[in-house]
């Protein structure tokens, strides 16, 4: 008998998503930094979709498994930037620095972008929102610009929600047997 495994796509969507929501509402100027959005990046957004990017693999699933692990470690690799200088484990990174590091990210979501072209044009939506987001973050690091950063807070509020429903999209379909929210 073969065995089935769910699908590993809702979890890695609705953690990315959520956590990318709830960061960029303080990158719109909504709060300030907090444990709380620490939490999401380490637990939800991080181990969440690690976890999914393996059972992903375990589906044969090439693309889940590199887009999951990479942005989980992403999202604990964040915010290990923030804690380790609190914890005198390294210095703070400089602003600029911090633009390459959003730089870098942007580049490997471009080539995961060209990955999703036969997707879901939710999915596409979701990658091609997310290079936007990377280069506007990278901007703002780069040139200190507060308008920058709130635009770049708002963009990443639709990424995470274009994440967030496709994930709840595939969950509700599966469940249901048949689509029933489009993708």
């Amino acid at each position: 008998m073969e065995q089935k495994f769910a699908n590993p796509g809702p979890l890695g969507l609705a953690g990315f998503g959520m956590t990318t929501i709830l960061l960029n509402i303080h990158n719109a100027g909504f709060y300030p930094l907090s444990a709380m959005i620490m939490a999401m990046g380490i637990f939800y957004g991080g181990i969440s979709q690690v976890i999914a990017g393996l059972l992903e693999q375990k589906r044969g699933n090439t693309f889940g498994t590199l887009a999951f692990i990479s942005y989980g470690f992403f999202w604990i690799s964040l915010v290990a930037t923030w804690i380790l200088p609190k914890l005198g484990f390294a210095e703070a990174t400089p602003a600029s620095y911090m633009g390459w590091y959003l730089a870098v990210w942007g580049v490997f979501s471009i080539f995961m972008t060209i990955g999703t072209l036969k997707s879901s044009k939710v999915l596409i939506f979701v990658f091609v929102t997310l290079d936007i987001l990377f280069v506007l973050l990278a901007l703002h690091n780069w040139t200190g610009s507060a308008l920058i950063g709130k635009i770049a807070g708002w963009e990443g509020i639709v990424c995470g929600s274009a994440a967030l429903y496709l994930g709840m999209a595939e969950m509700i379909e599966e469940r249901w047997g048949r689509k029933l929210l489009p993708f």
